[in-house]
């Protein structure tokens, strides 16, 4: 796989510089942008994907919502970046009813390209607190658990997904897995 630019936008979640050195780990070269940049500043970056880091509530998201519709590439919503995502095409966020963050075992509905190799359950760390309640229009939904149902979506035509846990801490399995396979759909588009 060749070296690929990867923005992670940062939403203020705790996790935010994990995500970063993640993808950096996964030997791509990727930078953290605040989610107050614009459209033009991100694209003069030359990307080939972003990440929406995950972030503390919807209203701290920035100028996310903006850059899903308006930015032509490849977008990987965590958590927040999930909820964002899902929000700007007519899906509902609401608390979660177990709200910690914790070991949550996720059952793949559709392994599609994202979620490549991951079924037919992983176990990953996510945080509930706010939660996709319903999914949007024009999106597939992925992945569900005992405590969500929309732990992962992707949208129809276009190349983005969201997922509600952290795929960038250690104890979430195949977390690098996931990136990898975000990383082959930006070499793709």
């Amino acid at each position: 796989m060749k070296t690929m630019n990867i923005l992670v936008i940062n939403n203020y979640g705790q996790f935010c510089h994990l995500i970063h050195r993640t993808i950096r780990d996964l030997d791509m070269d990727t930078s953290m942008i605040s989610n107050t940049s614009s459209v033009e500043d991100i694209l003069s970056k030359g990307p080939d994907g972003l990440v929406l880091s995950g972030g503390p509530t919807l209203e701290r998201a920035g100028n996310c919502a903006q850059y899903i519709k308006e930015i032509d590439l490849p977008i990987l919503g965590i958590c927040l970046g999930h909820q964002v995502m899902a929000r700007t095409f007519g899906g509902e966020i609401g608390p979660g009813k177990f709200g910690g963050y914790a070991e949550v075992e996720v059952e793949i509905l559709e392994e599609d390209n994202i979620l490549q190799g991951m079924a037919p359950k992983t176990s990953v760390w996510a945080s509930h607190a706010d939660e996709v309640k319903t999914l949007p229009e024009g999106f597939a939904w992925l992945a569900r658990s005992d405590i969500c149902e929309i732990e992962a979506m992707k949208h129809e035509t276009r190349p983005l997904y969201g997922v509600q846990w952290h795929p960038e801490v250690a104890h979430t399995e195949k977390g690098k897995e996931l990136f990898l396979n975000f990383f082959k759909v930006c070499e793709d588009h």
